[in-house]
C-alpha cells in the first residue's frame, strides 16, 4: 500500500517507520530539509527519536505533493495548531478516494472542532478516520507491543486502515465511534497533567488515584454528551 506520513515528530516519524518496515512504500513529509536529508542518509531523526535506526525504505520529503502522490491512506500528524492548513493544502493535490487518517490529538483552539471535523470540512467528500492510543512512538519503533484502535463513520474504512497498520507488534483494533475515540485521546492529557501536578506537590498514591478515578468519570459525561459512546472509554 501506497502511504504518506504528515508531520516529522516522534509519533509521525514512528508511524512512518512502522509502516515502512511492515512493507508498505512510505512517504515522510517535513517542513526541515536538514530533517529530511538525515532520514534519507542517515536514516535517522536525531531532534525527536536520537539514536533510532529507521528503515532504508522510508521516504523522506519536503514536497507535499510528492509525498501524497497516488498515496492511497494519508496519516496526518500534525499538532493541532496546523493541523487546517496542511488539510486546505492538501485538498487540491489528494487523489479522489484516499483516506484520511488523523493521528493527532486534540481539539482547534478557536473551533473547539476535533480533527476530523477540520479535515471534512478543508477535505470533503473523503473517507475520513481516526488512529489513537495507549503509545509511546520510540516503544512503537522498537517493536515492543503496543494497541491502538482506529474509528471511522464507515466501519469499513476504519476496518481497512486497521487491516493495514496491523503487525505482530502493533495490534489495531477498528471502531465506529469517531467523536470518542477523538475526545478520548484529547481529554486524557488533562488527566495526564493534573497528575503531574498531584506528584509535583508530593501528594500520594490516594490523591492521585482520586484525580484519575473523578476524571475519567468527567470524560465519559463529557464524551456522552458530545456525542460519543461510553463504552468506547470504558474499553
Amino acid at each position: 500500500m501506497r502511504t504518506a506520513i504528515l508531520g516529522g515528530g516522534s509519533w509521525g516519524t514512528a508511524l512512518a517507520a512502522h509502516l515502512a518496515g511492515s512493507g508498505h512504500d512510505a512517504a515522510l513529509w517535513l517542513r526541515d530539509p536538514q530533517v529530511a536529508r538525515e532520514v534519507n542518509e542517515r536514516q535517522q531523526n536525531p531532534g525527536y527519536l536520537p539514536g533510532v535506526k529507521l528503515p532504508e525504505g522510508l521516504r523522506a520529503t519536503t514536497d507535499l505533493a510528492l509525498a501524497v502522490a497516488q498515496a492511497e491512506v494519508i496519516l496526518v500528524v500534525i499538532p493541532s495548531t496546523g493541523f487546517r492548513g496542511v488539510c486546505r493544502a492538501l485538498a487540491p493535490i489528494v487523489r479522489p478516494d484516499a483516506i484520511l487518517v488523523s493521528a493527532t490529538k486534540g481539539l482547534e483552539t478557536d473551533t473547539l472542532d476535533r480533527m476530523t471535523q477540520v479535515a471534512g470540512e478543508e477535505v470533503p467528500a473523503h473517507p475520513l478516520a481516526v488512529l489513537s492510543g495507549p503509545s509511546f512512538a520510540l516503544e512503537v519503533v522498537q517493536g515492543q507491543p503496543t494497541v491502538v484502535v482506529v474509528a471511522a463513520s464507515e466501519i469499513a474504512v476504519a476496518e481497512r486502515v486497521q487491516r493495514e497498520i496491523s503487525t505482530p507488534t502493533l495490534r489495531a483494533y477498528s471502531s465506529d465511534d469517531v467523536t470518542g475515540v477523538e475526545l478520548a485521546g484529547a481529554l486524557k492529557n488533562v488527566i495526564a497533567i493534573a497528575s503531574g501536578i498531584v506528584a509535583g506537590l508530593g501528594f500520594g498514591h490516594n490523591t492521585l488515584a482520586a484525580l484519575i478515578t473523578r476524571g475519567l468519570a468527567e470524560m465519559v459525561r463529557l464524551t456522552v454528551a458530545m456525542g460519543g459512546r461510553a463504552d468506547t472509554l470504558a474499553g
